[in-house]
């Protein structure tokens, strides 16, 4: 057993990290959060927006604040966004305060599931597949480095992902108690 504060997803957009959160959340019994969506609550604006207003840079840094204040919570499932992992400090603090789970999705599989998706800023370009697989070449090794577990999402559904992580989960993940 690892025990660990929360439970975290990390993985590329596409990889099913809410959808799958939450029903892992409703399974523990652990608070849902999406990182992106206490971005948007906490700047006021869309993720969209921000990257208009502020760039990739001024997303990041909000990212970076809004995901060190949720990661001092226990007893949640923490769906952090794709290019969390960017920054050292994150993956420092993802590392201390979670069980990390990265659900992993190939770039074919992003594409099909992304197909009709215009709400992703990074993705706004007619090259989107190369977009991807520069993303998966930079990113794949830390979401690699960080992970406790590792799920591929493309060879299940989303209702047979959970149930792979609930049983991988329940043998190699416990709660552990907030200390004082």
């Amino acid at each position: 057993m690892n025990p660990a504060p929360n439970l975290i997803l990390i993985g590329p957009m596409g990889a099913g990290k809410t959808c799958i959160g939450r029903r892992v959340a409703e399974r523990f019994g652990l608070a849902f959060i999406d990182a992106d969506q206490a971005i948007v609550d906490d700047v006021g604006t869309s993720i969209p927006a921000i990257f208009e207003n502020l760039g990739e840079a001024g997303f990041r840094a909000h990212e970076k604040r809004v995901l060190n204040d949720l990661l001092q919570g226990n007893g949640q499932l923490v769906s952090t966004g794709g290019g969390s992992v960017l920054d050292a400090d994150n993956r420092q603090r993802i590392r201390q305060r979670g069980f990390v789970v990265y659900l992993r999705v190939s770039v074919q599989s992003q594409l099909q599931r992304l197909q009709k998706d215009k709400t992703r800023p990074l993705l706004q370009r007619p090259d989107r597949e190369q977009v991807l697989a520069d993303m998966a070449a930079l990113r794949d090794p830390l979401y690699r480095d960080l992970a406790d577990l590792i799920i591929d999402t493309d060879l299940y559904t989303s209702a047979e992902a959970t149930a792979q992580l609930v049983v991988r989960l329940a043998s190699q993940w416990q709660i552990s108690e907030p200390t004082a």
